[in-house]
């Protein structure tokens, strides 16, 4: 009578996944297919959105000046505030844009520095 399917799947369960991925070789080299699935097929099914790796959310964002504006000289200062520049340094990263103000910051730190450019008339991205 030979082996239930029962008793395959409950083989297979027991497989580690090194040897799963050889008997998948094996079986797709013996009888010439491929078990990936298209990605369209992959797309539309509804496993898809289970199946696709979880984006991961973005915890450390950079702040950049982008636009100095007309407020130069608060803007530097605000500059220097935010960032512990010297008065040359802040007044190169002001006319040098853009400029990276802040690294790897939390999003609360990077809106704050943001609002604080934003009210001096300066334009800042955050990515």
């Amino acid at each position: 009578m030979g082996i239930s399917r029962a008793e395959v799947v409950d083989y297979l369960a027991n497989m580690t996944v090194l040897d799963l991925s050889t008997l998948i070789k094996e079986l797709e080299e013996k009888f010439g297919v491929s078990a990936a699935v298209p990605m369209a097929m992959a797309a539309a099914g509804p496993m898809a959105a289970e199946a696709a790796p979880a984006v991961e959310e973005q915890t450390e964002f950079d702040v950049v000046l982008t636009v100095c504006g007309p407020n130069k000289i608060q803007v530097i200062k605000e500059v220097r505030a935010v960032t512990s520049l010297g008065l040359k340094e802040a007044k190169e990263a002001v006319e040098n844009v853009p400029t990276t103000l802040k690294e790897a910051v939390s999003k609360a730190e990077a809106e704050e520095v943001k609002k604080k450019m934003e009210v001096q008339g300066a334009t800042v991205e955050i990515k």
